[in-house]
């Protein structure tokens, strides 16, 4: 029997109150649209820039959270925002008539009366070792992304170009990409690691809302943020491994506020940088002096900067001297400045070239050109060269084909212009066709031509019969013979070397091979010289990491081949497939721009794909070759009505995938670590739990969280130095109703538990 579990779940009241400060506030000149947008109309990025400059005033912005946040059109934007896959199905009318009146929370918001206490939700832990999770309900969650909104704007474009994570099209990938094609020779490197569990307690707190009070002159926001922090609404914990994932611990404010605190520290690496450039400028090949030996590979010193929220890389093509410096002199504003402890002892200096580092989930090392874009080898060479001959046998017996049919049709032609001409006078037609027939046999002549001069071989034998042992050469004979016979032979000689002597083809050729010969001998020179002089980034999967999560997960056994999962026999053949589909394509997207993208493409193709086999297999009590000849190796099910489905990637779909747009894909972990197992109910329904979701045909769904079920405790330092993440343990077997549109998204992985309501669980 399903009870209600929203009285299991104790509101997070504290004693104190939190109320905002009621001060005289100054009112500037606005517009007529910042005072009244229209709530219908979609709110798009040009109308909330404009929106949130008409407050800007003596270099500052005011009364932000009363005159843009407050909005109609802002809250209807935010709503649109954190609806999942379709934001244009939402209305106006369906979030007041479902959910919560977007007008009472604007009132609410200009007037000071939001209480943020009611809407927060304390979540207790499963375990008595563990801790409670404080979440916001969707009204809530609505005033958060409105504040993330806004002070995107104010603060996207005074971001450095370094800074990535948490900003429109600034994500993993884009790191990742700028990592590979602009980063030359580097030589040192290494990355800021933060202490384990490094909180943002309230001085840091309050140092973030002095940096957003430099820019931002709106005591009532600063208010806000200070409260969600107080609440433990919003938790940033640097060093660990839920930021960036998805996890519902995660707050939608905590990226941007990360960026806003680390700007300072990010303006302060750029200044250095233009320093270097200015004191190292790179010089072009005709400014270098002639005939020295250092000016032929001049390498000026370049640092590079990469921050990924609160992961940062930093990398210099100078001596481990200056990397030292640097070092020392980012930690000591780290600490000094923003006052964040680092960990000494994983904030190491490696060398780029025969160590790799870590970073972004992925691993980096300092290589040849030669190595991310090999020669090819012999067999390649080899195999090419018969491809090349095959092709030209081919273009052979096409050409001798055609020529064949040509005779054939001529023959036709030729007999039944003969059987008129013998049975009758002539032809009589309607039209004339000579010019057409006349063009068709002058095109055939061309070609036939065409193709006979382009060999050289022919050419010299019909040059050497023609030319050679003819006594009109002679020139005893030459006298006797009329002076118009002897001019028609040279005419003739003439027009014979003109066309048929191949000399000037076969000089031609010689000059092609030697062209080739040396465009192969610079290109070799080319890459040898920039394997001497010239480093680059290669980006590598983690493959003992991904090997070591699919052991943990269950994927292989301890012999590294397949197995099933008994976890997940619960399940219905369609959610199976959905799961390991989810995962495998989280996988191939986040690890696409690898240089050993085709072992994860093994991993997927091969450990996943026959798992979910024998997955199937098992729970039908059947073999693994009975269940392929179900389901095919792509794995197809049938719906509803009868049409097949591919949701796990063919073969053949892995096998053409490649580096793909710039992204920022989710990780792993959440698919990986989580499994929802339908339960059956009598109990009414309810509404599904997807954000902006009204549908009532939903099921309910357990959440279980593999990681306790393998013995992982979910937020410990381990799986932070492993790289592998964990939903906060207080919602391992909470139930969530689910419609079966958003059921199939986060089995696929398209959604995440931080797109849903996490406040409305129900239990039994």
């Amino acid at each position: 029997m399903l009870l209600t579990f929203r009285n299991s779940i104790t509101r997070c009241h504290s004693t104190a109150k939190f109320p905002f400060p009621f001060s005289p506030r100054i009112h500037f000149s606005t517009t007529s649209f910042a005072h009244n947008p229209n709530p219908a109309k979609p709110l798009t990025k040009p109308d909330l820039n404009s929106l949130v400059l008409s407050n800007y005033s003596h270099g500052n912005f005011h009364n932000l959270l009363q005159k843009v946040v407050a909005c109609p059109s802002v809250l209807f934007r935010a709503c649109q925002n954190l609806k999942p896959n379709s934001p244009e199905s939402i209305t106006l009318d369906s979030v007041s008539a479902h959910f919560f009146s977007l007008e009472e929370l604007s009132s609410q918001l200009k007037t000071n009366q939001f209480k943020i206490d009611s809407c927060c939700f304390t979540i207790p832990p499963s375990s008595h070792k563990g801790n409670s999770l404080v979440l916001p309900n969707l009204k809530l969650k609505v005033v958060i992304e409105a504040i993330r909104m806004v002070l995107e704007t104010v603060y996207d474009d005074r971001f450095v170009t370094f800074s990535y994570g948490g900003r429109v099209n600034m994500g993993r990938h884009t790191a990742i990409r700028y990592l590979k094609n602009s980063v030359e020779n580097p030589s040192w490197w290494f990355t800021v690691s933060f202490n384990s569990n490094e909180m943002f307690d309230a001085k840091h707190v309050d140092k973030l809302c002095l940096i957003i009070g430099e820019k931002i002159k709106d005591e009532y926001l600063v208010d806000m943020i200070k409260t969600l922090f107080k609440l433990k609404v919003v938790r940033i914990e640097l060093g660990s491994c839920y930021l960036g994932r998805g996890f519902p611990q995660e707050c939608g404010l905590s990226c941007i506020l990360i960026n806003i605190y680390f700007n300072s520290f990010d303006k302060e690496i750029q200044e250095l940088r233009l320093k270097t450039k200015k004191e190292n400028p790179k010089f072009e090949a005709n400014e270098l002096v002639a005939g020295s030996a250092d000016s032929v590979h001049y390498k000026p010193l370049k640092i590079y900067v990469v921050r990924y929220l609160d992961e940062i890389l930093v990398i210099t093509s100078g001596t481990k001297m200056l990397t030292m410096d640097l070092k020392s002199r980012f930690i000591k504003y780290l600490e000094e400045h923003l006052g964040l402890q680092v960990d000494r002892g994983r904030t190491v200096i490696h060398s780029a070239v025969s160590e790799k580092i870590d970073f972004l989930g992925m691993e980096l090392q300092a290589v040849t050109p030669s190595v991310l874009h090999p020669a090819p080898s012999e067999k390649a060479i080899r195999a090419r060269k018969k491809y090349l001959r095959q092709k030209e046998v081919r273009l052979l017996e096409l050409r001798n084909a055609k020529e064949r049919n040509r005779k054939k049709l001529g023959m036709k032609i030729m007999s039944h212009v003969y059987k008129k001409l013998k049975h009758s006078d002539g032809f009589k037609f309607e039209f004339q066709i000579e010019n057409e027939v006349n063009q068709i046999f002058r095109t055939w002549a061309d070609e036939m031509v065409q193709e006979y001069l382009q060999s050289v071989d022919e050419r010299w034998e019909w040059h050497r019969m023609l030319s050679a042992g003819d006594f009109l050469s002679l020139k005893r004979i030459r006298d006797q013979l009329p002076q118009e016979l002897v001019d028609a032979y040279d005419n003739f000689q003439e027009q014979v070397d003109k066309y048929l002597k191949p000399v000037k083809a076969k000089k031609a050729l010689e000059e092609e091979e030697r062209r080739a010969e040396e465009e192969e001998e610079r290109k070799y020179a080319e890459r040898t010289i920039k394997d001497l002089t010239t480093l680059r980034v290669k980006v590598d999967a983690p493959i003992e990491l991904i090997r070591k999560a699919v052991k943990m997960a269950g994927f292989t056994n301890h012999m590294g081949r397949p197995r099933p999962i008994s976890l997940l026999m619960v399940l219905q053949d369609t959610d199976i497939i959905k799961w390991y589909a989810g995962i495998g394509r989280r996988w191939l997207d986040f690890f696409c721009c690898c240089h050993n993208f085709k072992m994860v493409k093994t991993v997927v193709t091969y450990h996943l794909r026959f798992s979910c086999i024998l997955t199937l297999a098992e729970k039908h009590e059947s073999t693994k070759r009975e269940a392929m000849r179900h389901y095919t190796k792509d794995l197809k099910v049938s719906d509803l009505d009868g049409a097949e489905e591919i949701h796990f990637p063919t073969e053949r779909e892995v096998k053409m995938m490649g580096d793909k747009n710039l992204s920022d894909p989710w990780p792993v972990d959440g698919p990986l670590t989580t499994a929802l197992i339908k339960l059956a109910s009598d109990e009414p329904p309810y509404r599904c739990v997807a954000h902006f979701c009204d549908r009532t045909e939903t099921t309910v769904y357990r959440i279980r969280l593999l990681q306790n079920h393998l013995n992982e405790r979910a937020m410990d330092g381990k799986n932070c130095h492993s790289g592998i993440g964990s939903i906060h343990d207080s919602l391992n077997r909470k139930c969530i109703p689910l419609c079966s549109e958003h059921i199939s998204e986060l089995y696929m992985g398209r959604l995440t538990l931080q797109d849903i309501d996490c406040t409305s669980f129900v239990a039994d």
